[in-house]
């Protein structure tokens, strides 16, 4: 398995880095040594969205490659989850309301950190995912730009799981000029099916798992 994920690595890592993105392996339905394969196949960044069972299993990790690796939280996250992510995750992916993004600053300045954040938005409007809708994108940007405990850095989108790529370009292609609209630097899109059309539309962090582990 090591050597499949080094091979399937190899196969993705060079198309990556020629759009200068940042590959975020989702580790999520992996346990840690699939986590072990990946940090001595290169990864050095894993996406988690459990808490706090995410929190037990990168502790259980060696201290080797905990000293190496960042880790990114990129699912959803309750308010009441706030305390185990904040300080604990190099940056939260899927903050989708004003409410959850002033607890993760309450607990920042508890810790006195700055919590780096992307803010999740929903263009394509799908009820059963989360994010924000494009309109309310500068209201959102204006509330947490006055919280002192975060760091908004960029925007995270999840497009839907279909075959019409023509959507997903155009999808993406709006997140792109949400980002440049408002100036952030990181724009968080494209999975193991869309990773490419995320790239052409400039995504900088790419959030791959099957494609990579299996």
């Amino acid at each position: 398995m090591a050597n499949r994920i080094k091979e399937n690595l190899s196969n993705i890592q060079n198309l990556v880095d020629n759009y200068g993105a940042k590959i975020v392996a989702v580790s999520k339905y992996y346990g840690t040594d699939k986590m072990e394969e990946a940090y001595e196949a290169g990864i050095r960044d894993f996406g988690e969205s459990r808490l706090p069972e995410a929190v037990k299993k990168i502790n259980n990790l060696d201290d080797k490659i905990n000293s190496n690796c960042s880790y990114h939280l990129i699912g959803h996250m309750q308010t009441n989850k706030v305390k185990w992510a904040v300080g604990f995750f190099k940056l939260i992916h899927s903050v989708d309301s004003v409410r959850l993004a002033s607890e993760i600053s309450k607990k920042a300045l508890e810790l006195g950190i700055k919590q780096k954040i992307l803010i999740q938005v929903n263009n394509a409007f799908e009820e059963q995912k989360f994010g924000i809708a494009p309109s309310q994108l500068e209201s959102m940007i204006n509330e947490v730009s006055e919280m002192n405990g975060v760091e908004l850095i960029g925007l995270m989108n999840v497009a839907p799981f279909v075959d019409d790529f023509r959507l997903i370009d155009k999808l993406f292609g709006e997140m792109y000029k949400l980002k440049e609209f408002y100036h952030l630097k990181e724009l968080s899109m494209g999975m193991s099916h869309d990773f490419k059309i995320a790239l052409d539309n400039g995504a900088t962090i790419v959030r791959l798992g099957r494609i990579l582990f299996e």
